[in-house]
């Protein structure tokens, strides 16, 4: 059931992880506008997001309780189903067996369990990250550089990276085991999404705090929008079996960048404050001990730190602009704006 290029209707079943949460909610979103029949959401807890949007398409979306520890509900949940979109994982935790318990053996509990209930699947399309990459030569990552992560998250990332295609390995093609496509998006920002208020939060206090040099590009930035039509676009294209890519912008931003366009939709100021590279941290650890006062792991905590001060942060999309079609729509200062509208009407600024 292979779609072509640039096809923009979907039919069928699809099984996602990690709905519930900032990427996948607009993911589900976007299997909707597709067209697709049935979306089977995984749902841990609270389903949070998912209320507001299955509440639009009642019929469409359907909860699916439980973990992905239970083989069992995953053999039943996932019986007849044609993609498979794994975005479900921890970003961050305290030490690296929880993020390796949520991103890399839930990741292959996960992949067992297709193998077994649907092993006609037409693709299953893994979400990992550009932390996954770490350290590089290069200061714009591809697809082909050598994995190095610096950081926690970005090890278990990886691990999982390798995990599957160490499974890959063990037969003659990628074919054979399953028909996986891996996205590593970059930074992500839109509706939603916690982690960048806090810097919109400080720009509207007249504070743009910046990790070296404001005007340098120093970052890939993209929209969870364009994110989650990258991602449909991966898992539909008949060419992207057993490729890995960046879905990020077409060029990276500085942070003078970003400032501008929260400014501009703010309708305020902000003062530039640099914090030199020795003291990220620093901010790191004071941040994850103020974390650990209120009960929180904070977004910028000492293992974020790591990736801000010795990972790479600028990825290239030219190879998915180049086989499956994507290009970045939403502008830097468009999807700001539509963020903080957002934020706004929400009460979160």
């Amino acid at each position: 059931m292979s779609a072509s290029k640039g096809s923009d209707d979907l039919s069928g079943t699809a099984f996602v992880t990690g709905g519930t949460g900032f990427v996948g909610s607009h993911l589900v979103e976007e299997l909707l506008r597709r067209g697709v029949s049935e979306i089977r959401c995984l749902v841990r807890s609270e389903p949070k997001w998912l209320d507001e949007i299955r509440a639009k398409a009642p019929d469409r979306i359907t909860y699916v309780r439980g973990e992905l520890s239970n083989i069992e509900m995953l053999w039943e949940a996932l019986d007849g189903v044609d993609r498979v979109y794994h975005v479900g994982g921890r970003t961050r935790a305290r030490t690296y067996d929880a993020l390796q318990e949520a991103n890399v053996k839930a990741t292959m509990n996960l992949l067992g369990a297709v193998k077994h209930a649907a092993p006609n699947v037409d693709r299953v399309l893994v979400t990992s990250s550009l932390a996954a990459v770490g350290r590089c030569e290069a200061d714009v990552a591809t697809e082909d550089m050598p994995l190095q992560p610096v950081s926690r998250y970005g090890r278990s990332k990886a691990e999982m990276e390798q995990a599957i295609r160490s499974a890959h390995q063990m037969t003659e093609s990628y074919a054979d085991v399953l028909p996986i496509t891996i996205v590593r998006p970059p930074a992500v920002y839109g509706p939603r999404d916690r982690d960048i208020l806090q810097f919109f939060q400080s720009v509207q206090r007249h504070i743009c705090p910046v990790a070296g040099p404001a005007s340098k590009p120093a970052v890939s930035l993209v929209h969870v929008k364009d994110l989650a039509r990258g991602m449909v676009d991966s898992a539909m294209h008949e060419d992207a079996e057993g490729e890995t890519y960046f879905i990020g912008s077409e060029r990276a931003y500085s942070w003078n960048d970003v400032k501008d366009a929260a400014t501009s939709a703010l309708d305020t100021w902000a003062l530039t404050v640099p914090v030199p590279t020795p003291l990220v941290g620093a901010v790191g650890a004071a941040s994850e001990l103020f974390g650990r006062l209120t009960g929180d792991y904070p977004a910028l905590n000492r293992e974020k730190t790591k990736e801000i001060r010795h990972a790479c942060t600028i990825c290239s999309s030219d190879k998915a602009k180049r086989e499956i079609g994507y290009h970045q729509q939403i502008d830097l200062a468009d999807g700001v704006a539509n963020t903080i509208d957002w934020y706004k009407d929400r009460g979160w600024l």
